[in-house]
């Protein structure tokens, strides 16, 4: 069983900075995408940024030019540095992974979320 564990959220003040981790553990073939998403109090999921195998990003336009996605494919991790952070950015922030297992079939995971808060 694949499990995705997250680390890195808090509380920081707004302009300041956090990286979140993400961490796929288990019987992996290929991860085929792996990023993030956040849901704010009373608001949908939506997704933050999410990168491919082949290296391609997709960031969301509320956080074009601050905030980061990459990948350490080796050790099965994604990343997200965040910077200039605004209080809009408050929310819950899951990982998300879409994983080729030893089975040979493709999955869908989702960790169990990170609280980030950006006080004003």
């Amino acid at each position: 069983q694949v499990q995705l564990v997250e680390s890195g959220g808090g509380l920081v003040q707004a302009g300041g900075s956090l990286r979140l981790s993400c961490v796929a553990s288990g019987i992996i073939l290929t991860i085929h995408t792996m990023g993030w998403y956040r849901q704010a109090p009373g608001k949908q999921r939506e997704l933050v940024a999410k990168i491919m195998d082949g290296g391609s990003t997709i960031v969301a336009d509320s956080v074009k030019g601050r905030f980061t996605i990459s990948r350490d494919a080796a050790k099965n991790t994604v990343l997200l540095q965040m910077n200039n952070l605004k209080p809009e950015d408050t929310a819950v922030y899951y990982c998300h992974a879409n994983i080729r297992e030893a089975t040979w079939t493709t999955n869908t995971y989702w960790g169990q979320g990170t609280q980030v808060t950006v006080s004003s």
